[in-house]
């Protein structure tokens, strides 16, 4: 089946005739380019009903032994920041002294 290709502001758009439209006008849709073809699929949207299907998907035996727990690094961000403050200033002062003032 033949259909035309046409821009549409700054975009090209196809028109998809209504034998092969599959989707509700405003569905969104994912399109990729697969050697000269460009393939359209629609964007499923998961709700919180999916759930129980998307556990479903993990064994009985997944996690059973329970997570390992890993100590977290204290950081010090506070002293992190304040070095690289101190390295700004210095640059910005740096620059201003060579700059003549004036002209």
């Amino acid at each position: 089946m033949l259909t035309r290709v046409f821009k549409s502001g700054n975009s090209i758009a196809v028109r998809i005739p209504s034998e092969l439209a599959f989707l509700e006008p405003a569905t969104d849709v994912e399109i990729e380019r697969v050697g000269d073809s460009l393939v359209l699929r629609p964007v499923s949207q998961k709700t919180l009903a999916d759930l129980p299907a998307i556990l479903s998907a993990f064994s009985p035996e997944f996690m059973a032994q329970g997570r390992e727990l890993h100590e977290q690094k204290e950081r010090d961000w506070l002293r992190e920041d304040s070095a690289q403050d101190s390295e700004l200033k210095t640059r910005k002062s740096d620059t201003t002294k060579s700059t003549p003032r004036g002209r």
